[in-house]
């Protein structure tokens, strides 16, 4: 059997009949035979590794709701492949991550908390090579994603707490420089009653996410905003914030103030009383992004679709 025959089996070329196929694999098996990585990938210039870039500090990476059930989910969904995955922190220096990229260490890129001025996604898609992202991306960006509902599910708290007679409401909103943070401001802003709509930007404080950027935002809402009955916070951490805040002010919650987070972690079953917020499938949209990414590794000459996910509100005490 000739050593072409052998390497399309081994390549998963279809040019190979299946009696030879069968064959090889035979003969593989019964040799206990294990290909060379590094020397495979000489001739196909494929590396077996997908890289999730994270443009945050690591710090954050490793504490926050978001990212580690995002991960699981893609790393379960990788693990059903031959792909090795590599994690990557590209907060404060792209450098080291841009050299990655340039050398072709990894046959596709997955994409997460992207900021405006990040350059990593304009590198990605001047090489051609196959990236998704987590989130939608900046106007003028043609790349596929994955995202939740955010505008929908902002809407949804800020629906909810209307419904409940609130009438002062408040924001802890996201970063204004990243697509996430400008969607559930835009949710808030949705559906807040008519005369607080006129002046809205009174009622918005903005934090990066963080428990203390939250905590932060809430005292400088109610200083300005002294008599807020509710508060939307745009992640749960933000909320948790908002909570400890509200308890060295004085506040009951939910008598006084109601608040509303945004992601469902673990976190929100942990506070007192136990937070409303909506729930995004942080672990799905994982696995959707690697599948996603695979599908253009796959079909390089396919676009694959980006996808929305829905979110749902879960109400509990703190509302």
């Amino acid at each position: 059997m000739s050593k072409t025959t052998v390497s399309r089996v081994l390549t998963g070329s279809p040019r190979v009949s299946a009696d030879a196929r069968a064959a090889v694999l035979r003969a593989i098996d019964q040799l206990g035979y294990v290909p060379n990585r590094a020397a495979r990938s000489l001739v196909t210039r494929r590396t077996d590794t997908i890289a999730l870039v994270v443009s945050e500090r690591e710090s954050r990476l490793f504490s926050e709701p978001f990212f580690a059930g995002t991960v699981r989910g893609i790393n379960e969904e990788l693990a059903r492949t031959d792909y090795a995955f590599v994690l990557l922190s590209a907060e404060g220096d792209t450098a080291r991550i841009e050299r990655y990229i340039k050398n072709g260490h990894a046959d596709g890129f997955i994409l997460m908390s992207l900021h405006a001025q990040d350059p990593l996604l304009s590198l990605l898609v001047g090489t051609s090579t196959p990236v998704v992202l987590s989130g939608r991306p900046f106007l003028g960006e043609s790349v596929p994603y994955v995202d939740a509902d955010n505008r929908a599910g902002a809407a949804t708290a800020v629906r909810h707490l209307v419904s409940r007679g609130r009438k002062r409401i408040v924001n802890i909103a996201g970063p204004d420089d990243m697509p996430v943070g400008v969607d559930r401001l835009d949710g808030f802003r949705d559906s807040l009653p008519p005369a607080s709509k006129r002046s809205w930007r009174r009622f918005v404080a903005h934090g990066d996410f963080s428990e203390g950027s939250g905590e932060q935002a809430m005292y400088e809402l109610l200083d300005r905003v002294p008599d807020a009955d509710a508060v939307f916070a745009a992640s749960d951490l933000m909320a948790v914030g908002a909570l400890r805040a509200l308890k060295n002010r004085g506040r009951s919650v939910p008598d006084d103030v109601a608040v509303v987070g945004f992601d469902d972690s673990h976190a929100a079953r942990l506070t007192d009383p136990q937070l409303t917020t909506v729930r995004q499938p942080m672990e799905e949209m994982g696995r959707s992004l690697a599948r996603v990414l695979l599908e253009q590794l796959t079909y390089p000459e396919k676009r694959p679709a980006s996808l929305i996910i829905p979110t749902e509100l879960i109400v509990r005490d703190s509302s």
